[in-house]
C-alpha cells in the first residue's frame, strides 16, 4: 500500500476491523507505534527497542481493542519520535512524516505520524500518547483537533510507558464531531459533573507565545468571554517562581521516571540511540534523588493550582504552542528555544492531570495555530462537548476567524 506522506512505519500498513456494525463503523484510524497490536512487535520509534523486545504482542492494547469493537477500521502503525521522548516529530531512523497543512514544516511529536495521517486525510482519527505535549503540539502544527485526556481516564495498558505520572492516551480527529465520538467509547463518564461555564485566561502562558501568534489568537479570548463567565487574565504560576519553574520540575520528574522505565535495558543495549535521544538520555541519567524530590513538591503545588481553577466547570485558555510549526530544516539552536517554550506551555496540563483540547482555530501566514483549553480533571466529556459547540465540525479549517491578522 502507498504511504505518500511517510506516516506509517516500514511494514506498518494494516487492514483490521472486528465489527462492521459498531457505532464507529465507517471510520478509519491509525495508532502510534507504541501500542500493542496482536501479532505485531512494536518498535516505539527505536531500533534499540525493537532489537531488545522482539516478541509480537499477544493481544491488542485495551484502547485499540475498544475502538475495534466499536467498528472502526485500523489502517496501520504510525511513525513517532524515538521512545516518545521529543516534540519535534523527526525520527532519525524512520523519517519525518509530511505535514500537509504546513509543507516543509515539522509535524510535531512525539505522535507525529498519527497527526500527519489525520491531517493528510489518510484516516479519520488516530491514537497517540501525550506525556508533555505529544498530542497537543502536533494537533496545533498540523491544523487538527486533538485531546490529551485527564490522567488515567483512558487505560494506558499495552502502551509503552515513558513517565507514568504524566503519560496519557490521547487522539486526533478530522473534526470535533469525530473527536467527541471517539471519546464516547474511550472515556469514562465525567466525575466532575459540571458543564464548562467559567473562563480563566492564562496570562503567563500567553506571554510565551510569539507576538504574531498572540495577535492571531486574540479574538478567541473575546469569543470565549462571550460564552463563559469570568474571563479574567491571571498568572497561573503566581509567585511560585513562574511557569519556567513548573517546566523544570516536569522535565526532572519525567527524566527520573523515564530512567526507571528504560534505563536498565538501554544500558545493556548493543544498538545505539539516535543522537538527539542519546544527548537527552545522558542528561536524564544525571538527575539526582534530591532533584527529583524537590521537583515533586513543585509538581504537587502546580497541580493543586490548576485543578482549583478548573474544578466545577472551569476552563483555562492558552495557546497550544508558542507559534506555527518550525521548518524541518531549523537548526538545533532554533529548536532549543522553541522546544523550551513549547514544553513550558504544554507542561501545565501534564502537571495537573487535567484534560486539554487543542482546536485548529486560525492560521498565520497560511500555517495552522491551535487554541488550547484545559478543563476540569474528570470533566473530559464536558470539555469535548464545549469544544464541539465552540468549533462545530462544519467549521473545521475555516472557522470564520480572521486569518493572518498579524
Amino acid at each position: 500500500m502507498d504511504d505518500p506522506l511517510g506516516v506509517y512505519v516500514p511494514g506498518g500498513r494494516l487492514d483490521r476491523q472486528d465489527n462492521e456494525i459498531g457505532a464507529l463503523a465507517g471510520l478509519t484510524f491509525a495508532v502510534k507505534d507504541l501500542f500493542d497490536l496482536e501479532g505485531v512487535a512494536k518498535t516505539c520509534g527505536s531500533p534499540a527497542y525493537a532489537a531488545r523486545f522482539t516478541e509480537p504482542a499477544t493481544a491488542n492494547a485495551p484502547a485499540v481493542a475498544t475502538l475495534l469493537t466499536a467498528g472502526a477500521r485500523l489502517t496501520g502503525r504510525t511513525v513517532m519520535d524515538e521512545l516518545a521522548y521529543s516534540l519535534t516529530g523527526a525520527n532519525p531512523h524512520q523519517g519525518t512524516p509530511t505535514n500537509v497543512d504546513a509543507p516543509g514544516r515539522a509535524p510535531g511529536g512525539s505522535s507525529s505520524g498519527s497527526a500527519a495521517a489525520v491531517a493528510g486525510g489518510l484516516c479519520d482519527f488516530a491514537l497517540g500518547t501525550d506525556t508533555g505535549g505529544s498530542v497537543r503540539v502536533p494537533a496545533s502544527y498540523c491544523g487538527i483537533p486533538g485531546l490529551r485526556p485527564s490522567h488515567g481516564a483512558v487505560p494506558s495498558a499495552g502502551a509503552m510507558a515513558l513517565a507514568p505520572s504524566f503519560d496519557t492516551v490521547g487522539w486526533f480527529a478530522r473534526d470535533t464531531e469525530v473527536l467527541e465520538a471517539v471519546g464516547e467509547h474511550l472515556l469514562p463518564l465525567d466525575s466532575d459533573g459540571a458543564e464548562i461555564g467559567r473562563l480563566t485566561i492564562a496570562e503567563d502562558a500567553w506571554d510565551l507565545a510569539e507576538p504574531e501568534t498572540a495577535r492571531a489568537l486574540a479574538s478567541w479570548q473575546d469569543r470565549l468571554r462571550q460564552r463563559l463567565t469570568g474571563g479574567e487574565a491571571m498568572r497561573l504560576a503566581g509567585d511560585s517562581g513562574g511557569l519556567e519553574t513548573w517546566q523544570q520540575a516536569f522535565r526532572i520528574v519525567q527524566a527520573r521516571e523515564a530512567c526507571d522505565q528504560h534505563g536498565a535495558w538501554i544500558a545493556e543495549s548493543a544498538t545505539a540511540l539516535g543522537s538527539e535521544l542519546a544527548q537527552r538520555w545522558d542528561w536524564a541519567r544525571s538527575v539526582s534523588d534530591a532533584d527529583a524530590k524537590a521537583a515533586w513538591e513543585t509538581v504537587r503545588s502546580a497541580a493543586a493550582r490548576v485543578q482549583a481553577l478548573t474544578e466545577g466547570g472551569g476552563v483555562i485558555a492558552l495557546p497550544s504552542a508558542p507559534g506555527v510549526a518550525p521548518p524541518v530544516t531549523a537548526d538545533e539552536e532554533a529548536w532549543s528555544d522553541h522546544r523550551t517554550r513549547v514544553l513550558t506551555l504544554s507542561c501545565i496540563a501534564s502537571l495537573s492531570g487535567c484534560p486539554q483540547v487543542s482546536l485548529p482555530v486560525t492560521k498565520l501566514g497560511g500555517l495552522p495555530l491551535g487554541l488550547g483549553l484545559i478543563g476540569p480533571r474528570g470533566g473530559d466529556r464536558a470539555l469535548l462537548a464545549f469544544a464541539s459547540r465552540l468549533l462545530p465540525a462544519n467549521q473545521e479549517r475555516d472557522p470564520g476567524a480572521v486569518f493572518d491578522e498579524a
